[in-house]
């Protein structure tokens, strides 16, 4: 009988990644895995300490080693690196974002290859997930979540718009940008700039697209890093009445606008969700050979000023 179920168990994860499949575990390990958890974000990025409040949190629970790691700077060729040498460490399992499919796909070739199984997570599709040869993805379809606030927006007579990207080398920034103008049924045109994470310039570069264009209707933006800046900018323009303005994912300032009729809606991709569950499913895959047979999307879901009060007071530490 016990023969049957991990046959069974085998196909079952056979099915749910059909590119890349890695082997099974042949016998339950002991507690205390190692597991590497690499993501793209710089250090700046304060959005990121919920996830990593919650791979702390995982790490305790399931009684594992999670060493996470991101290239400082936010320097793709350095994640391929950090990746490379978790690859040679030769962890129990690695869990990464896809910030670049081609920068990554030979590092984790090689992953593949030794057998180290790994879990994607936040950045990348799910097409991308299974083409490298993941466990699964656990994160939020970013062209959907873009989609859904344009059609929000669209419903409020918004036709122009200004998408403030503050990490345009990663293809899932652009996505969320595109999305949002397929959901107003506008084409992204010139609508998007590259604003850069530095939080002056991103300030000074929405300043001078508005001066430019002064008839823009919306402003999205897709995180703290380039929400907070553009607050200042709006608000020093003594225009921020008059702008419909969005932005992915949460913080205390974000929330805070949110309450003051300054932010119209932010995108709660749930990243404790992004954080906890990887660590979770690798450790369970580790030791028993379960995983779930699909991906899992953590979002989006849409905090609004009728909504804010149920998760402001997490904002920063598990929302």
């Amino acid at each position: 009988m016990k023969k049957f179920l991990k046959k069974g168990t085998a196909i079952l994860v056979a099915g749910a990644a059909t590119l890349g499949v890695m082997s099974m575990p042949t016998a339950a390990h002991a507690e205390g895995e190692r597991y590497v958890f690499i993501s793209h974000a710089p250090d700046s990025d304060s959005w990121w300490n919920v996830i990593k409040n919650a791979v702390k949190q995982a790490a305790s629970d399931m009684n594992v080693t999670v060493e996470y790691r991101n290239p400082p700077t936010g320097d793709l060729a350095d994640m391929a690196r950090i990746v490379e040498q978790a690859v040679a460490t030769n962890p129990d399992g690695i869990v990464l974002s896809i910030a670049d499919f081609d920068t990554l796909e030979g590092p984790l070739e090689r992953a593949s290859k030794k057998g180290i199984p790994f879990i994607t997570m936040n950045s990348g599709t799910l097409e991308q997930s299974k083409a490298l040869g993941a466990l699964l993805h656990v994160g939020q379809p970013e062209f959907a979540a873009g989609f859904g606030a344009g059609q929000r927006a669209k419903k409020q007579g918004v036709k122009s718009f200004l998408c403030v990207n503050h990490y345009i080398t990663n293809p899932a920034s652009v996505e969320r940008c595109m999305g949002f103008a397929k959901g107003l049924g506008v084409e992204l045109g010139n609508q998007m700039i590259d604003a850069g994470s530095d939080p002056t310039n991103v300030e000074t570069k929405v300043s001078a697209y508005l001066r430019k264009n002064p008839n823009t209707e919306a402003i999205l933006t897709l995180g703290p890093t380039s929400a907070h800046p553009t607050l200042r900018a709006l608000e020093k323009n003594r225009n921020i009445k008059n702008i419909y303005f969005g932005t992915f994912d949460l913080s205390g300032q974000i929330s805070a606008a949110i309450k003051d009729g300054k932010i119209n809606f932010a995108i709660d991709q749930q990243p404790y969700l992004q954080g906890y569950l990887p660590i979770s499913f690798l450790t369970l895959y580790t030791r028993y050979g379960l995983i779930p047979s699909n991906d899992v999307n953590s979002g989006p879901g849409f905090i609004t000023k009728d909504n804010i009060e149920l998760v402001e007071k997490y904002a920063g530490e598990f929302r």
